[in-house]
């Protein structure tokens, strides 16, 4: 079973397939013309250059010993500001999210929200209380979240761009928001962070839209001047995933050819640039296309990533996958003097977003990710990409989730399998240690006074709830 990216549903959609990259540019700069007064001056005050405090932390100079992980921050909700109601909780946005209208298959853990960061929705927890959840627009929300990388320490994220999202303009607004908000919290507690364009539903030519957008990332906001920015090789940092992935339901529009000419313009544009790649990248089998183009595309990059969520389910499935991918295509990478970014995920769940089984590849308490971490260092990656930090739809986020989530309806959630609400936090940070030798490796996930094996039924009894 082979599990794609997720893509916005239909309701995120354009509506509007364009086949020529010069009409594709011109709508993007219409559409920015038409933009309303008020979104127009939100945009405004956040598309400038970074002034505020910045704290020496983490080496931005380049990704090597590193542990990365991917900031989704696409959640909003009803009475953020944002305009876009429930947005990655419900399946109807518009709608109240509540039970028969959710796609996530875990709940995070308000404790430590502000009351200005706590959004109600229609769930209830067992004693009566209405649920809350957070919204990636609110400012104090994102800043918290990279409080949380310091404190564990993760040395910071991929922001998550959706290309297809740049051309709506409520959409590219809500992520001009949360980059400025990703890059106040960076700079503010000593973390790196580095924009990754999805290219996930991109009509034929849409690619023209990334490049407009990154100029104007990079001419308006000055991203690359920023202390956090992430470098590799002496350059700003720009990942592109979605390359040489093979048609599903659907061919992707876009094309391997304007795919390459994308990887020129960014390196043109003085820029490192990571491919995020299917698994069957360098056999071009499995996942991947089968087309001997993608080889030329990567070599003309600095760094290649592989997806492998959904791609393997337990340990012995890693232990596989390392032999058959990640050693053979670190050898490939080193002798086209590539750098090679393995992603590994705590588990996968897809039951509300999908329909799927709940948790289909189950986390074992944490061993399943300690034990690709571990693998992944071991056959010689010396950087990482933990998928994801928020990614509570697809049930592979690290940040904190707790085991009390609403009951009743019907509805039920994954837990953390009666593991504190940070432990995967925790986790991550600790294969950051080993990564830089700070720690020795060992086989087993370590854990922290309070962290011991709880009482089987407690663990029963709250994933049966």
């Amino acid at each position: 079973m082979r599990f794609p990216r997720f893509t916005f549903p239909p309701v995120f959609t354009s509506r509007f397939r364009l086949p020529l990259v010069g009409f594709t540019s011109l709508l993007i700069l219409l559409s920015a013309s038409c933009t309303r007064h008020s979104l127009k001056r939100s945009d405004d005050a956040v598309l400038t250059g970074y002034t505020g405090p910045t704290v020496v932390g983490v080496d931005t100079r380049t990704l090597n010993g590193k542990i990365m992980t991917g900031y989704q921050g696409w959640f909003n909700a009803e009475g953020d500001g944002a305009g876009l109601g429930w947005t990655h909780w419900a399946r109807n946005r518009l709608e109240p999210f509540g039970p028969g209208n959710v796609t996530i298959d875990l709940w995070p853990d308000m404790t430590e929200y502000g009351p200005g960061e706590r959004f109600t929705t229609q769930f209830r927890h067992a004693d009566g209380r209405q649920a809350e959840v957070f919204s990636s627009y609110n400012r104090e929300t994102v800043l918290r979240h990279f409080e949380w990388m310091r404190d564990y320490g993760i040395d910071g994220a991929f922001v998550q761009r959706f290309a297809q999202g740049t051309m709506r303009l409520d959409m590219r607004h809500h992520k001009n928001v949360v980059l400025s908000h990703a890059r106040e919290g960076a700079n503010r507690t000593g973390r790196s962070y580095a924009v990754m364009y999805d290219l996930s539903g991109l009509p034929r030519g849409g690619t023209a839209a990334v490049k407009t957008d990154w100029l104007m990332l990079r001419e308006r906001m000055r991203i690359t001047q920023d202390p956090a920015y992430q470098h590799h090789e002496g350059r700003p940092l720009v990942a592109v995933w979605g390359i040489g992935f093979a048609p599903r339901a659907k061919p992707r529009a876009y094309t391997m050819e304007e795919c390459h000419e994308l990887v020129a313009f960014l390196k043109a544009n003085g820029c490192s640039v990571m491919i995020g790649s299917p698994t069957g990248w360098r056999t071009l089998d499995r996942d991947a296309a089968p087309d001997p183009a993608l080889h030329d595309l990567l070599k003309s990059a600095d760094v290649v990533s592989p997806w492998t969520v959904g791609r393997y389910k337990n340990p012995a499935e890693v232990d596989a996958h390392a032999e058959r991918y990640w050693k053979p295509d670190l050898a490939w990478c080193e002798q086209n003097q590539l750098d090679y970014l393995p992603v590994v995920f705590p588990g996968f769940s897809w039951h509300h977003l999908k329909g799927a089984t709940l948790g289909a590849i189950p986390r074992l308490r944490g061993k399943f990710l300690w034990h690709q971490l571990m693998t992944a260092q071991m056959v010689g990656a010396n950087m990482v990409y933990v998928a994801m930090f928020d990614e509570v739809d697809e049930g592979t986020a690290i940040f904190k989730c707790t085991n009390d989530y609403p009951s009743g309806d019907g509805v039920e959630f994954l837990t953390y399998e009666g593991l504190p609400s940070d432990y995967y936090l925790y986790l991550t940070g600790q294969a950051g240690r080993v990564l830089r030798g700070e720690i020795e490796p060992r086989p087993l996930p370590p854990l922290r006074p309070g962290d011991e094996e709880p009482d089987p039924a407690v663990v029963m009894s709250a994933d049966l709830r």
